[in-house]
Parts: C-alpha cells; structure tokens; sequence
C-alpha cells in the first residue's frame, strides 16, 4: 500500500485520511473480538506511518475489553487520541481506568489540535 489506505470500507473501519502531522482513522459499530481485525490492521499500519493517530470512533456503538487492549498497544506504538467516543464507549474507558491513559477528545479536529 502507498499510504495506510482504506481497504476495509464496507467492515468497521472507514476511510483512512491523512490530517496534519497526523493520520485520521475511522471506525463504525461494534467493535470486539469477532471485528476487530481490520481496525487492528488499519490502526497497526497507521502507526508504523505516522506519529500522530486519530481515532475517529463517532460511529462506534460498542467495544469490549478486546477494543481496550488494541488501543492499549497502539498507544504504546504512536501517539493516539480518540475522538467522539460514544456514552457506552466513555463509560467502559472511566470503568477501567482507560480514561486516565488514553487521550479523549470531543471531535476529531480538537484531536488533531491537542
């Protein structure tokens, strides 16, 4: 691939887009261990890219413990924020203390802003 392009429009990851210093990653409805595959990928491949990842989870629905732990990695790998978390999303990150880790931003432009 020429750039951390989308290859997985029709799953749960969007269109991948690059946005400043960084790169803008989206992601769509459930997302646990049976989905998470091409998230793991298009995240995995951002980072080796980029120095700065966005997360654009507004459309995401749902996320396990499976979703935590591939943020958790990324976030070893890169800088990432996520942008847009859903209620159901903010509750499982302050649940597990994810939320004092991992950096959350109302939009994807105020993530890209820092």
């Amino acid at each position: 691939m020429a750039e951390a392009e989308d290859v997985h429009g029709d799953g749960v990851v969007g269109d991948g887009y690059p946005a400043g210093a960084g790169w803008v990653v989206t992601a769509r409805g459930e997302l646990d261990q049976d989905t998470l595959g091409p998230l793991e990928q298009a995240l995995s491949e951002a980072a080796d890219r980029h120095g700065l990842v966005v997360l654009d989870a507004s459309a995401v629905t749902f996320g396990d413990s499976s979703f935590l732990n591939l943020l958790l990695q990324v976030h070893r790998t890169t800088v990432l924020r996520i942008a847009a978390p859903c209620d159901q999303l903010r509750r499982l990150f302050a649940l597990t203390g994810v939320d004092t880790v991992l950096s959350l931003y109302p939009g994807v432009q105020e993530a890209l802003d820092g």
